[in-house]
């Protein structure tokens, strides 16, 4: 787990990050970035090959897109479509990784990503990794699942209730996958101070009741502390899955400006191919 703080132009954007493999699972399929202007989890498609080989795809294109992007000048930046041509090189590099790997076809991921603008986010979304805002005391979502279960919650053929306990409710109608296109939700999100900022992997929001996760991002201070309760919380419902989460809090301007230093975790981490993705069952401290 990692914990930075920046200064863009309007308000001060400070940061957490971290992953676990959970309880059951060997390898760690989820990749997270968080760093001045970009915060963003994926989560490689379980049931599928190489959902890490997806997930590390993912989160490189995002991090190549920050390093693009100016630290200083948000309003010069056309956020909305950076993110669609970021999303859209991420399909070609799935693409092409499988026409040189039989073994990575229709390999996948969800990808959750927000840029900074200086005062509020460009939000990119497909999958059903999650982001939510807490604002006032509230923990509201503010992504749209694309499985197949929010389908018939939006049709009225299920209520939120009986989708949460459905069999299915993991099954994608929409990601990042190799040999199909993609359609990500692109839009705007206001950020005031005080606002926190969540984005997660299923393998928190999926085993960690509502209002669990919001006792949690509201009960500190330090985003770090809030990404390490949330992980301990997934792995004690049994973390069944792997766990991500990033955490960003929006401070006035005259907080002042930490550390611009990016992090990237989990299958895209540093640390990935060692022994500590393969052990987990603690934050990542790459």
């Amino acid at each position: 787990m990692r914990a930075s703080m920046v200064c863009m132009a309007h308000h001060v954007l400070r940061f957490a990050a971290g992953t676990d493999v959970g309880q059951r699972r060997k390898v760690n399929e989820d990749s997270a970035y968080a760093g001045p202007r970009l915060l963003a989890v994926a989560d490689g498609m379980g049931g599928h090959p190489h959902g890490d080989v997806a997930s590390r795809a993912a989160i490189t294109a995002i991090a190549e897109l920050a390093a693009r992007l100016s630290p200083d000048l948000p309003a010069g930046d056309d956020l909305a479509a950076d993110l669609a041509a970021v999303v859209a090189g991420i399909t070609r590099r799935l693409d092409d990784l499988g026409r040189q790997d039989a073994e990575l076809r229709r390999m996948g991921t969800t990808l959750t990503a927000m840029a900074w603008g200086g005062a509020g986010f460009t939000v990119a979304h497909v999958g059903d990794s999650r982001g939510y805002l807490l604002r006032d005391g509230a923990l509201v979502q503010i992504t749209r699942d694309h499985t197949m279960v929010q389908s018939l919650v939006d049709g009225g053929q299920l209520t939120m209730e009986e989708a949460a306990r459905h069999p299915r409710s993991s099954v994608l109608v929409r990601a990042l996958q190799s040999g199909s296109d993609a359609h990500p939700d692109i839009y705007r999100q206001d950020a005031r101070p005080g606002d926190r900022f969540l984005l997660c992997s299923d393998g928190v929001f999926g085993y960690v009741p509502h209002e669990a996760i919001r006792s949690a991002v509201a009960g500190s201070a330090e985003p770090e502390r809030v990404v390490a309760r949330l992980i301990d919380l997934a792995n004690g419902a049994g973390g069944p899955d792997n766990i991500t989460c990033v955490v960003a809090d929006v401070l006035p301007a005259s907080a002042g400006a930490g550390e611009r230093v990016p992090l990237t975790i989990g299958a895209a981490g540093r640390d990935a191919a060692g022994p500590l993705a393969r052990l987990g069952r603690r934050l990542r401290r790459a």
